[in-house]
């Protein structure tokens, strides 16, 4: 199972903590279950024995530590019984929180923040598909359909992408995935309308889209799909 992690963890990542986790994952997870991103706590001192929250295509859990490191307790809640999720980021690391249909609140505290906000991308994504379905393919030779949801082109990303990253992500509280839709989860039309604007820009000006783009991936304010798009349009002129 490691080894189709490796597209996933980032350099923040203990690779022998992801070992030890899914190794004891492997008898746990059912059957077209797949594990979609794992976080670990990483507190100032030395974390000899992290938490660590596991998100996959059916469920969140939670892995915890006990007897000196001998045995691990999992918590785990389905995607249809969570209502909403959160991300706070701290001086120290930052805090995922997620609230289920019990009233019940669970939040994993320290874990780095490039972490928390893979995580909580996921869980946006995961919590996308069970309201609305499954998401449709983005395809730069077609229009997507249209939904209810706001639709923002090319033009208005270039736009967004203007914004200071730092000063979104430092210090700030992503708000729950039911009140984020307008944002975190821009979708793109007709992105192809935009081919003579590109083509008038200089090698180094399209680099530099590409790296604001990048920016906005890492940030969570676009999705994978949606990066992919724009820079296969950027490349076509590079």
């Amino acid at each position: 199972m490691i080894d189709n992690l490796k597209k996933i963890l980032n350099e923040d990542q203990d690779p022998k903590a992801i070992e030890k986790i899914t190794a004891k994952l492997e008898n746990l997870l059912m059957s077209n279950e797949k594990v979609g991103y794992i976080a670990v706590q990483k507190k100032p001192a030395v974390t000899i024995l992290p938490d660590s929250i596991v998100v996959t295509n059916k469920r969140i859990i939670i892995c915890k530590p006990k007897n000196l490191g001998l045995s691990m307790e999992f918590v785990d809640y389905g995607w249809d019984d969570i209502t909403s999720s959160f991300v706070k980021e701290n001086i120290l690391g930052a805090e995922f929180t997620f609230n289920t249909k019990f009233e019940l609140t669970h939040t994993i505290d320290y874990l780095p923040k490039n972490q928390a906000r893979k995580l909580y991308t996921y869980a946006k994504e995961q919590l996308d598909i069970l309201k609305n379905g499954m998401p449709i393919p983005v395809n730069t030779e077609s229009k997507i359909e249209a939904t209810t949801d706001p639709i923002y082109t090319v033009k208005e990303l270039q736009e967004i992408e203007q914004i200071d990253t730092e000063e979104v992500t430092d210090f700030a509280e992503i708000m729950p995935a039911t009140n984020y839709t307008s944002f975190a989860e821009p979708k793109i039309k007709n992105a192809t309308s935009t081919e003579k604007g590109l083509g008038e820009l200089s090698q180094d000006e399209l680099f530099a889209k590409l790296q604001n783009y990048k920016k906005l991936l890492d940030n969570g304010l676009i999705l994978q799909g949606e990066y992919d798009q724009l820079k296969s349009e950027i490349l076509k002129f590079l």
